[in-house]
């Protein structure tokens, strides 16, 4: 646990503390509790926990209650009617102690895996001590069949209990831990998680009729067959989520073979447009439908020609219009890609500028789709602090400061605003990926390095943001100012150390001045 922040040790250790607390009366049962049904519960909660694959999809089993799902994607575990029923069947210390065994034993993250289970059987003990608390004080009648009508109130009251409370430790963690904004931690994670855990709620109440009937705990076994129809069915799903990750990471490993000296540059892309749309707020669908955007901003690529995106020389204006079709190309190629969504918009608008000087069809503000807007801001900020073949990465503050000025002006000041609160809060953490090792033929420090034209270069001969000219894309060039591929101007060939000779940097227009006279 020594890698995890101080308050997230703290806030675990607080959950087991409680969950002790909550276990502790079950020393004072005696010999005439239910012992021998919390054991077996506890013994198939394991088994389950320890299935890898599931027996009819033959892919993995979501596990736990929410323990694998994303934040603010609490899913009800497979497993979950077993501990249901446990919650209808024990005393509440006993139900909290049934859950223990197969959540400390179950599949965790590498990465902390102690503490994790450690947090697992916490918030399982939690939750189930808590339901069954519930359940007792609604419901009064046997568990028997002809009282199955009336136990059905006080068993979804126990389901929602448990559910609500995972929900709450899931997103205190989640602040704790990977320090979210309480805002956002608990967003619509109970309305996507309620319904699952109710209906396994009762599958729960009817293996614990089952339990008690004449035809014993073998009988409630068969409960579970339903829920293996259930693992099939979201195995489905995340094989076609599968799918479409693999789609998306084809079109991706094609535009890096083709243009490699922005190798790694849609990646963290996605990643930059994640942080802001989670600080502005989004729905996790939205969040994945803008990872997308972000990956595959650049896809058009694909139907530029080669020869353009490695040209050494300046760009004529013929050849600079036809790198600005590139948004246009890489519509038409995911136009019919359902899944994409709003992505799709995005790829064909992230070169619009607010001022209405953006390509390719010059629109204003917001007329400009939102999703363009994160995606416009997340390509400049990565290409002004990613480490090119001919220069250095640009400080994350000094980027931040460059969005800032052009925010209005080009960029929507939301999106720079919420990008800058997310990197002041996470901070910015790039793939060790450079163009230098993209290419055997990239400039490297040192004798003997081998120079290779950049793409652009600020005013102030900083590194620029790719796709623009002044650290910014979308910007267009000034007629006569030869354009290097996405937009930037030319350089001379060569680097201190290559060869003897020196770039040739060209004056540039300001990002507020630029592509006022450049083509659409």
């Amino acid at each position: 646990m020594r890698e995890l922040p101080a308050a997230a040790r703290g806030y675990i250790g607080c959950a087991v503390l409680a969950a002790a607390l909550g276990a502790a009366p079950a020393s004072r049962l005696g010999a005439g509790a239910p012992w021998s049904s919390a054991l077996a519960l506890a013994a198939l909660y394991t088994l389950c926990e320890q299935l890898h694959r599931c027996p009819l999809a033959g892919g993995r089993i979501p596990y736990g209650a929410g323990s694998a799902a994303a934040p603010g994607t609490l899913v009800a575990g497979w497993a979950s009617p077993v501990l249901l029923a446990g919650v209808f069947l024990l005393p509440p210390p006993l139900a909290a102690l049934a859950a223990v065994p197969g959540a400390l034993t179950g599949p965790a993250k590498e990465r902390s895996a102690g503490a994790r289970r450690l947090w697992h059987a916490a918030e399982a003990a939690l939750a189930c001590c808590a339901a069954a608390l519930v359940f007792r004080a609604l419901g009064h009648h046997p568990l028997s069949a002809p009282q199955f009508p009336v136990l059905l109130l006080p068993a979804a009251a126990a389901a929602a209990t448990f559910c609500a409370v995972l929900v709450a430790l899931d997103g205190g963690v989640l602040v704790a831990a990977e320090r979210h904004p309480l805002r956002t931690a608990w967003r619509g994670a109970l309305s996507r998680s309620l319904g699952p855990h109710l209906v396994h709620g009762l599958a729960g109440l009817m293996m614990a009729v089952l339990w008690r009937s004449s035809y014993g705990p073998t009988a409630a076994l068969l409960v579970l067959l339903p829920m293996c129809l259930s693992c099939w069915v979201f195995a489905q799903y995340h094989r076609e989520r599968t799918a479409h990750q693999a789609t998306v990471r084809a079109l991706v490993q094609a535009v890096d073979i083709k243009d490699r000296y922005t190798r790694g540059h849609s990646e963290r892309v996605g990643r930059a447009s994640v942080m802001i749309a989670r600080e502005l707020g989004m729905a996790e669908d939205r969040v994945e439908v803008l990872r997308f955007a972000g990956i595959l901003h650049d896809v058009g690529k694909l139907g530029v020609p080669t020869r353009l995106l490695r040209k050494d020389g300046p760009l004529t204006p013929q050849e600079r219009r036809a790198i600005e079709l590139h948004p246009e190309y890489g519509h038409e190629i995911v136009r019919g890609i359902g899944f994409l969504g709003e992505a799709r918009a995005a790829i064909l608008h992230h070169h619009e500028r607010l001022d209405g000087r953006g390509y390719p069809y010059g629109l204003m503000g917001h007329q400009i789709p939102e999703c363009a807007r994160v995606v416009a801001v997340a390509d400049a900020f990565d290409a002004m602090t990613s480490t090119r073949s001919y220069r250095r990465a640009r400080p994350v503050p000094a980027a931040v400061a460059e969005l800032r000025k052009c925010a209005g002006a080009q960029f929507d000041p939301r999106m720079v605003r919420a990008l800058a609160a997310s990197l002041d809060r996470y901070g910015w953490h790039p793939d060790l990926v450079t163009a230098a090792d993209a290419e055997p033929g990239a400039v490297r420090e040192g004798p003997g390095a081998v120079g290779r034209q950049p793409e652009a270069v600020t005013p102030q001969g900083a590194g620029a943001a790719e796709g623009g000219v002044g650290a910014v894309p979308g910007a267009g060039a000034a007629p006569g100012a030869g354009a290097a591929p996405g937009g930037a101007t030319a350089q001379g060939s060569g680097e201190p150390g290559a060869g003897g000779r020196r770039p040739v940097r060209r004056s540039e227009p300001r990002p507020e001045e630029a592509g006022r006279k450049g083509p659409r």
